[in-house]
């Protein structure tokens, strides 16, 4: 375990899908990392369903005392009703329904509130990690830019710079990635809030399908928490049918930035901008005229997934 004073405090802002629990997990079995909260985005999830699996993923790896905060502020452009449906199984799995969550750390303060609230009182700056769209750390700071000082770095699944986007909508051309998509608005706020942000979009993730190869290795590794990981997953692999989508490791890659060698991958450096009407909205893109900006454009897929085979095994 790394030495507290060493590690990286961390606020976790998710919007609930598969893959945003299985990146709370990950980032609650990493040993560099001190997460101090985690706030919730009504995106990619119905947030009740959304609390309920952060609350008992927090209660199995015995880490209750963490705050959790849900989030009130909504996109103009919301993710499909199955997609948010999906991930209801996580909770209802063997392991999830075996443990109760702990309700005495959630309180009704909005996700916004809560980040704003947190950065004002700590004594050293935190980074924010974000697997869901930017609106709720927008809200926190938009009106109070002073906070910005507080941001070590905000690492964000977000985007699709030199690719193609991932959103299929009869508005839209094609260009954006959903997160990006979801709220317009408040991606163009954090590519132009100065910031230090580094992003992760699907430039690397593409290289990170979650494939059967990768769920059988897993599998070998035979632990609760492995098993867990992988039953979550399993979720994925039906209920989509993989001819119109397939699954990556959107979430997990942005979260194992936090504790990736820095030789693993690529981080570029440019200027970009964000479209945020149709056809194109939450498109971002390469402009000499926008904000400088970083960016995860690739990675080593091997050592990505060894990474994360690494963290996630053994017992809770």
């Amino acid at each position: 375990m790394a030495d507290s004073e060493t590690r990286r405090r961390v606020i976790f802002d998710h919007d609930g899908g598969i893959d945003d629990l299985l990146s709370l997990l990950l980032l609650l079995r990493m040993p560099n990392i001190d997460l101090v909260g985690v706030s919730i985005t009504p995106a990619d999830c119905y947030p009740g369903d959304a609390l309920i699996s952060t609350l008992k993923i927090l209660s199995l790896c015995g880490k209750s005392d963490i705050p959790v905060h849900v989030g009130n502020k909504t996109g103009p452009n919301p993710f499909p009703p199955d997609w948010r449906a999906q991930p209801r199984i996580c909770h209802s799995l063997p392991a999830m329904l075996r443990v109760q969550e702990a309700s005495s750390h959630h309180a009704d303060v909005p996700a916004h509130q809560f980040i704003r609230e947190t950065l004002q009182h700590s004594d050293t700056p935190l980074t924010v990690l974000m697997t869901g769209p930017a609106t709720n750390l927008m809200w926190a700071l938009q009106d109070h830019p002073v906070l910005c000082e507080k941001v070590e770095e905000v690492v964000w699944m977000g985007g699709a710079i030199d690719v193609k986007g991932n959103v299929a909508m009869h508005d839209h051309d094609g260009s954006a990635e959903w997160n990006a998509y979801w709220d317009p608005a408040a991606t163009a706020w954090l590519v132009a809030s100065g910031l230090s942000l580094c992003l992760v979009p699907l430039d690397a993730t593409n290289a990170l399908p979650v494939d059967r190869d990768f769920l059988r290795e897993l599998a070998t590794c035979n632990t609760p928490v492995s098993d867990l990981a992988g039953q979550f997953w399993a979720a994925t692999v039906t209920a989509i049918p993989t001819y119109e989508f397939t699954y990556y490791m959107w979430d997990i890659l942005s979260t194992s930035v936090l504790g990736l060698p820095i030789d693993t991958y690529v981080r570029e450096q440019g200027t970009l901008s964000v479209s945020t009407s149709a056809p194109q909205a939450g498109r971002i893109y390469r402009d000499p005229a926008g904000c400088s900006v970083s960016w995860v454009s690739s990675v080593e897929a091997q050592e990505a997934r060894r990474f994360v085979l690494q963290h996630l095994t053994g017992d809770f």
